[in-house]
């Protein structure tokens, strides 16, 4: 009969147990310390582990949840009801803008219009007399439709 050698391969795979943890501690306690993102997944690499172990055991489960919420800046903060826009306010803002943006528009408008005839008289000024296109007398017959 083989001699009973169970004693030896427990011994082993709690070495390798504790070895596990020991891991897993040290690379919270690093990517804690670090800043780092923590969750599972970066656990698990960080400390060459199976993402599966670390749901399976309860501490570490637990710290790695806690550090993870606390490292968890919430996007945006919520505003308080008081301080929300009311959809009439929003309409009215809106209301603001387009009446606002159809002013610029008109103001753009005219403005290209002036620059364009200062452009012209400028050009026309800036031309000898013979090469200038434009008439300086009115014609006096007009053509009319054919």
């Amino acid at each position: 009969m083989p001699a009973d050698n169970s004693h030896l391969i427990v011994a082993a795979a709690r070495r390798r147990s504790t070895a596990t943890r020991r891991r897993a501690v040290a690379a919270l306690r690093r990517m804690d310390a670090a800043g780092t993102a923590i969750t599972f997944e970066t656990v698990a690499r960080e400390a060459g582990v199976s993402r599966s172990w670390l749901y399976n055991q309860p501490d570490l489960r637990a710290e790695i949840e806690r550090l993870r919420a606390r490292h968890r800046v919430p996007a945006t903060r919520p505003v308080p009801d008081r301080q929300r826009a009311s959809d009439a306010s929003l309409l009215r803002r809106l209301e603001a803008a387009t009446k606002r943006n159809q002013q610029l528009e008109a103001e753009n408008r005219e403005l290209r219009e002036t620059l364009a005839l200062a452009l012209g008289e400028r050009r026309t000024a800036d031309l000898p007399e013979r090469h200038r296109d434009t008439p300086t007398k009115k014609s006096s017959s007009v053509i009319g439709p054919c």
